[in-house]
């Protein structure tokens, strides 16, 4: 049986690393629930209760990283505080759109956000494009704050 709780919880972080990139699947929280099954597995012999509850403080700070990198990048163009909220808004909406919403909806969001503001279109794609970069950037750390997660379950596991 501790078998197949250990390679259930493999393969539940294994899809929440992939998850990470691909908005169909929650990666974090899937990531957390896979460490919390093998550390239940190992019956929290060396896995306390501090270290999960750091690894889902890292979980959850997580999610606030799409909206807010898209937020910032826009902002840091010069772009109106309605195309930095159409930035975050359709990084939101773009979850439902699959992988091509995900891509194109910090970018579609910022502009329209920053076209009912201004009504300028090289701005509003400045705008556009530092959305879209920010996204990019909110993932790289999205994918380092996963692997970090699972450090940290590995260093509390050997040492």
């Amino acid at each position: 049986m501790t078998i197949i709780v250990w390679a259930l919880a493999v393969v539940m972080v294994a899809v929440g690393v992939v998850g990470i990139v691909m908005p169909a699947l929650p990666g974090h929280l899937l990531i957390l629930a896979g460490l919390v099954l093998a550390a239940w597995a190992d019956d929290f012999v060396h896995i306390s209760g501090w270290t999960l509850g750091v690894i889902a403080a890292i979980a959850v700070a997580s999610f606030a990283i799409d909206f807010v990198a898209a937020a910032v990048t826009t902002k840091r163009v010069g772009a109106s505080p309605r195309a930095v909220i159409g930035a975050a808004l359709g990084t939101l909406a773009g979850f439902f759109f699959g992988l091509p919403g995900i891509i194109a909806g910090p970018f579609v969001g910022a502009v329209v956000g920053e076209l009912t503001a201004t009504r300028d279109v090289a701005q509003a794609s400045r705008a556009g494009v530092a959305a879209t970069i920010g996204f990019a950037i909110g993932t790289a750390a999205k994918v380092a704050l996963a692997f970090l997660m699972i450090a940290i379950f590995a260093a509390a596991f050997v040492f």
